[in-house]
């Protein structure tokens, strides 16, 4: 049997790879929707991780990144048993506040893209919960990937 490539939506992204388990899957057989969100979320923090920025790091800035609004697009139902790839990237930046997360979540078996998402992210002061400014270390790292732009 030969690989698929997989087509992402962007030139380099993150990615975490899973297996749909039984218990993830609804009383209508396919993956409940709520689940993505998790996967959505792991994705997200394997990526921040691989930039150098863990809840800790966030925590020696005291800003940290808190959901401001999900925008999900459900393509395909997906089932226990199937592997799927949860790509990430930084979409977008204000340089200020807040930032745009993107996902795609490919089944390699089919090559097929069964799930967008956008989420943005706001900066928060850690220790108050209130908006704050993004420090120079986050607009170091969590920036669109330029090569994406070509």
């Amino acid at each position: 049997m030969s690989e698929i490539a997989l087509q992402w939506e962007h030139p380099r992204p993150f990615v975490n790879t899973l297996v749909v388990r039984p218990e993830d899957t609804d009383a209508m057989g396919h993956t409940n929707n709520v689940v993505y969100l998790g996967w959505l979320e792991a994705a997200a923090w394997g990526h921040s991780h691989a930039l150098g920025m863990s809840i800790e790091r966030y925590r020696e800035l005291n800003a940290g990144c808190v959901v401001r609004r999900h925008e999900l697009e459900y393509m395909a139902a997906t089932f226990a048993g199937e592997t799927l790839a949860v790509g990430t990237w930084i979409d977008e930046n204000d340089g200020r506040l807040g930032m745009w997360r993107a996902y795609q979540v490919i089944r390699p078996a089919d090559g097929r893209t069964v799930m967008r998402a956008r989420t943005l992210w706001v900066c928060v002061d850690m220790k108050t919960g209130k908006p704050r400014r993004q420090p120079p270390e986050f607009l170091a790292v969590y920036m669109p990937d330029p090569i994406a732009a070509d």
